[in-house]
């Protein structure tokens, strides 16, 4: 193939080829951000149609002044085929998806294990990204490239150069005024141009990752310990909370807040308190899950800091309170370091799990036991792996698919949207069951325990609202699906009674909308728990004014 093309095609420069890999990117890879304003277009009384002329022409002048920058002898080739592939993998989640490719977001990739990057794969994905990647990258390593001088092959980049720049700036005498409105009212487009974001959110992520001066570790709650009150219940009846930790369910799908289908049929029946309107601190794992177990809020979070200071289980374990993390969703993202994690064997092949994946009710086998071995008051925290998309027909069995058709596929973009919400809502529904089992196990405790279940997911989900699919996207243009998310929470007589909770409040104030956060986990765990130290803030536990003062 190599020797055909070097017969049949004259060779080219290195100026040359960076105007055709920018025509390319332009034109081909940056589909989903052409998708994105064909939309936003259709949905304006009126646009000039030079301006959208001119847009692909921007990106194009815009790139060729770049890879010109970037193509050279001996890294050329090898740098623009790994960009050609990497880039065709953005292209088809951000047309098919939504996907915004920002640092979280390759965090989240980094911290993806294998049985969850598999769920990405279809035959769809796979011709895509060969398609739109790994054949362009074949005929680039197979182009002839032309050896010129030094001095010649810097004088027609700086003339490529220059002819991009007095493109761009006709475009902005033209266009200026269209440019810096629509970038404004849309800001988040930037975010979604191939390549130039996956680079920089790349670059990003390696520059903190290992070229950053690590951050000393800080220890917080060193005063905690339990109240004397908590450990005299210990000897005579300790206190139980069970953790579940959710995944991808979103507060919008869930009956107990309004949602009109039957998803939550078992739990509707436990007596639970469900809280309405809860907002997440991210919209992916990566980020949401350790900061909800940070003292940082939402606002202040940093990942570095976060992952250099004690969170919320580490000042509960110094306080001597008895845990264990088992896990479902593929790891727990450093925030149970200090604790045993117990990772469910998902490589086994029976009823329960395929190989590669297994369903929530797993975790419940190891729950009595764990319970019986720990000690005094204890807290044992479900990891799920709940509604993690985009396989989520893989989330529940078959005899619990209530709502068809649903989408038996990962490639979701080729499911109807009522395919896609009905798996979905299986999901959700399933993962209530998951919930009231470990509900009715802990009721078959209650002559020795005093117990309570705290249910909160980690992110929400879209699922195709404003052509938009699974999550992760900035949380400044993230929609309410992304970073809504169910908080529920179960407990018996006796942990009223220990804990002098008035249920009825806590009812109450579960109605009140846009005062709850999971900024608020940190601190109504160390309340619940009562754990007695400075850290603690009264006015961000959720429980704290619903308990009767003595």
């Amino acid at each position: 193939m190599r020797a055909w093309i070097s017969r049949h095609s004259s060779k080219v420069s290195y100026v040359t080829l960076s105007a055709l890999l920018a025509v390319y990117f332009s034109l081909a890879l940056n589909l989903p951000i052409y998708k994105e304003l064909l939309q936003l277009f259709s949905a304006m009384d009126a646009v000039k149609l030079g301006f959208i002329i001119s847009i692909p022409l921007f990106f194009f002048a815009v790139l060729n002044l770049l890879f010109n920058l970037l193509s050279w002898p001996l890294v050329t080739k090898p740098f623009f085929s790994l960009l050609l592939v990497l880039s065709a993998l953005v292209s088809y989640a951000g047309y098919n998806y939504g996907t915004i490719f920002d640092t979280n977001m390759i965090v989240n990739i980094m911290q993806t294990d294998s049985s969850e990057a598999s769920s990405y794969l279809s035959l769809y994905s796979i011709l895509w990204v060969i398609g739109f990647g790994v054949v362009p990258a074949a005929l680039l390593i197979m182009l002839p490239v032309k050896r010129e001088s030094w001095l010649k092959l810097i004088g027609k980049k700086l003339l490529s150069i220059l002819c991009s720049v007095l493109m761009l700036t006709l475009i902005a005498g033209l266009y200026y005024q269209d440019y810096a409105s629509f970038g404004r009212n849309h800001s988040y487009l930037k975010k979604m141009i191939v390549p130039t974001q996956l680079v920089y959110a790349t670059s990003s992520y390696i520059k903190q990752t290992y070229f950053t001066t690590p951050q000393p570790y800080v220890e917080l709650g060193l005063d905690a310990h339990q109240s004397k009150q908590a450990l005299e219940q210990a000897k005579q009846k300790p206190n139980l909370v069970v953790l579940v930790v959710g995944e991808t369910a979103r507060s919008q799908n869930y009956q107990l807040n309004g949602y009109s289908r039957e998803t939550n049929p078992y739990t509707s029946k436990l007596d639970v308190v469900s809280f309405q309107d809860v907002r997440s601190c991210g919209t992916a794992t990566a980020v949401s899950l350790p900061c909800m177990f940070s003292i940082l809020t939402h606002d202040s979070y940093d990942h570095d800091q976060a992952n250099n200071q004690d969170n919320v289980l580490d000042i509960l374990n110094r306080a001597g309170v008895s845990m264990i993390w088992e896990d479902d969703d593929g790891g727990d993202k450093n925030v149970a370091r200090h604790i045993e994690v117990q990772m469910m064997p998902r490589s086994r092949k029976d009823s329960e799990c395929d190989g590669n994946t297994c369903y929530d009710m797993v975790l419940l086998e190891n729950l009595l036991p764990n319970i019986e071995r720990l000690s005094g008051n204890e807290m044992i925290a479900l990891h799920l792996i709940g509604s993690h998309g985009p396989t989520y027909y893989k989330r529940y069995p078959k005899d619990m698919a209530v709502f068809q058709p649903d989408c038996p596929r990962a490639d979701i973009e080729n499911c109807t949207q009522q395919q896609i919400l009905n798996s979905y809502d299986n999901s959700i529904r399933y993962t209530d069951y998951v919930l009231s089992k470990v509900i009715e196990q802990l009721r078959a405790l209650e002559a020795q325990y005093n117990t309570a279940v705290i249910y909160l997911s980690d992110h929400g989900e879209s699922l195709g609202e404003g052509g938009m699919y699974l999550h992760g996207a900035p949380y400044a243009f993230a929609p309410d699906y992304q970073t809504t998310v169910p908080l529920i929470v179960w407990m018996s007589q006796g942990f009223q009674q220990a804990k002098n909770i008035n249920y009825d409040c806590l009812k109450q104030g579960a109605k009140l909308r846009g005062h709850y956060s999971q900024d608020n986990l940190f601190h109504s765990l160390l309340g619940i728990m009562d754990v007695e130290t400075e850290t603690y803030q009264a006015e961000k536990d959720i429980f704290s004014a619903c308990r009767v003062k003595l």
